[in-house]
C-alpha cells in the first residue's frame, strides 16, 4: 500500500531564510550587472503589490531589477572609491535605506521617470494603509458601491452579503428582500467606513473591498540615480522614503 502523502513532514524552517549561497549569488549578480548598463536607479515603493511589480518587470524586460538587503546591495556596489564597481556608484549607498530596489537600465532618466509617473494602478487598501478619501454608506437601500455612484446607475447589494456587513459592524437589516441601512426611505444618518487621512484597520479594508472601493495606489518613486558616463549621482525625490518601514539588515 503506498504511503499517504498526508503523513509527509515538511520542514518549513529549512526554506524560510535565504542561504549564504543565495546572498553571495545576489551580491555577484549585482556586481556583474553594473558595467552592462548606463544607469542605476534606487527605487522606493508605496503600497507594494506583487502583481503590479510583475507588470513593471515585463515593461522593463530590457533592464535588471534587484531586491535585497540594503547592506548587501551597498557592499555589491562598493562602499568607497577603493572598492566601488564603477566610478562614483558608491555614492548611491546613502540612499539605500528602508525597502528599496536597484534598477539597472540603458533607458534614459527621462524615459524611466515618465514611465513610473504614468504607471500608478489602484488596488484595494490593506490594513495599515492611509485612507485617501472619506467613504460613507448612505442611509436607505444599500447599493453595490455603497453610494460611490448615483443609485440610478448602481444595483442593490446582494442579500447574501448582509450578514457579513452586520458582522463588520454596519447596522443593516433585511426589508422586503433588500439590504437596508437605517430607514428604507433614506432618512437618518449613513455609516462612515473611513475618513481621509485615517489609518485603516482590517475591518475597514474588508468593507471597502466589499463595496469595490480601491483607495490604494501603487507608486514607484525614483529616489536617486547614477550615470555611468559622468559617474554622478542625481537625487530625485528626497522624501520618497517617508513612511516606509525600515527593513531588518541583519
Amino acid at each position: 500500500m503506498p504511503k499517504s502523502k498526508r503523513s509527509k513532514v515538511y520542514h518549513l524552517t529549512q526554506v524560510t531564510k535565504k542561504t549564504r549561497e543565495q546572498k553571495e549569488k545576489l551580491f555577484q549578480e549585482i556586481r556583474d550587472t553594473v558595467p552592462e548598463y548606463k544607469h542605476c536607479f534606487v527605487l522606493g515603493f508605496d503600497n507594494m503589490r506583487n502583481n503590479h511589480l510583475k507588470d513593471v518587470r515585463r515593461e522593463l524586460k530590457d533592464s535588471r531589477l534587484f531586491f535585497g538587503k540594503t547592506k548587501l546591495m551597498a557592499r555589491a556596489l562598493g562602499q568607497s572609491p577603493e572598492d566601488e564597481t564603477a566610478d562614483g556608484i558608491y555614492k548611491l549607498n546613502k540612499h539605500l535605506t528602508g525597502s528599496v530596489a536597484l534598477l539597472f537600465t540603458n533607458r534614459t532618466p527621462a524615459e524611466v521617470t515618465s514611465y513610473f509617473e504614468e504607471f500608478q494602478p489602484v488596488d484595494f487598501a490593506r490594513a495599515g494603509a492611509v485612507a485617501t478619501q472619506d467613504f460613507v454608506i448612505p442611509a436607505g437601500v444599500v447599493h453595490a458601491t455603497g453610494g460611490a455612484v448615483p443609485a440610478e446607475h448602481d444595483v442593490p447589494l446582494g442579500h447574501t452579503i448582509e450578514p457579513e456587513l452586520r458582522r463588520l459592524g454596519v447596522p443593516t437589516k433585511m426589508v422586503r428582500g433588500k439590504v437596508v441601512l437605517g430607514e428604507e426611505s433614506g432618512e437618518g444618518e449613513g455609516y462612515t467606513v473611513c475618513k481621509e487621512g485615517q489609518v485603516l484597520d482590517s475591518r475597514q479594508t474588508r468593507l471597502l473591498k466589499l463595496f469595490d472601493q480601491c483607495l490604494s495606489e501603487f507608486k514607484v518613486k525614483i529616489v536617486a540615480y547614477w550615470t555611468a558616463e559622468s559617474g554622478l549621482v542625481t537625487e530625485v525625490d528626497a522624501d520618497a522614503m517617508e513612511g516606509v518601514d525600515e527593513e531588518d539588515d541583519e
